[in-house]
């Protein structure tokens, strides 16, 4: 990390965006997901005040270092935390994104980037990353690492995240932040979040003006 995340990050992280629970049944049970604290208005948030990019180094889906600052410069740049074995809100947000991407001009998607970081590095390594990624659309960018270097990369934008634990019955729960990070080309800051409610319509509605660095 080249810049060391604000402990007023850490603790923003927890109550300013909310955290989604996914607890992945190993029991027959069928998994669920729980989302609390606070509720957005939109489904395409303008922040008040733009963020940094999480400055993160991982590996990315094809085993190679990925510098995400240096990869996605100049670049509208989608970044979601998440993991592969979610059940329902990382495809479901993933899946959303996709839909929306299809629609753009040719050259747009080009230069767009959109960036999975898993929340689960212990089960998501770049061939899982991969695999699960090609089923949604095989040009998204999967990144995997350390736990901690993760899981301060997403605090230092507000996102929280938490290390899955495994229950007694074998379910694993992860627990992290479930907006979407919506970064200008023109500054490369972060302007806007897509919340959990944010559809393939809103996504399709708001992408092409995001591209030019514009406010949905």
């Amino acid at each position: 990390m080249r810049r060391r995340a604000l402990l007023a990050s850490a603790v923003a992280a927890v109550t300013a965006f909310g955290l989604t629970a996914c607890d992945q049944g190993g029991d027959g049970d069928k998994p669920v997901a729980e989302v609390s604290g606070g509720t957005a208005a939109k489904p395409i948030v303008t922040l008040d005040s733009p963020m940094e990019k999480p400055d993160l180094v991982l590996t990315d889906s094809q085993g190679a270092k990925y510098d995400l600052l240096e990869k996605t410069k100049g670049h509208p740049t989608l970044i979601y935390f998440g993991y592969t074995h979610c059940p329902d809100v990382c495809p479901l947000t993933m899946a959303n994104i996709a839909v929306a991407v299809k629609q753009l001009p040719k050259a747009e998607q080009k230069d767009l980037r959109v960036v999975f970081v898993t929340s689960d590095p212990e089960r998501d390594d770049p061939a899982a990353l991969k695999k699960w990624l090609g089923g949604i659309n095989k040009d998204f960018i999967g990144l995997t690492g350390r736990f901690d270097t993760i899981q301060a990369g997403a605090r230092s934008v507000n996102i929280g995240i938490e290390k899955p634990v495994k229950k007694k019955n074998g379910d694993v729960v992860s627990t992290h932040g479930a907006q979407v990070l919506l970064s200008s080309p023109k500054d490369d800051k972060i302007h806007w979040l897509g919340m959990q409610e944010a559809t393939s319509d809103n996504y399709t509605t708001a992408l092409p003006k995001i591209i030019k660095g514009q406010n949905p």
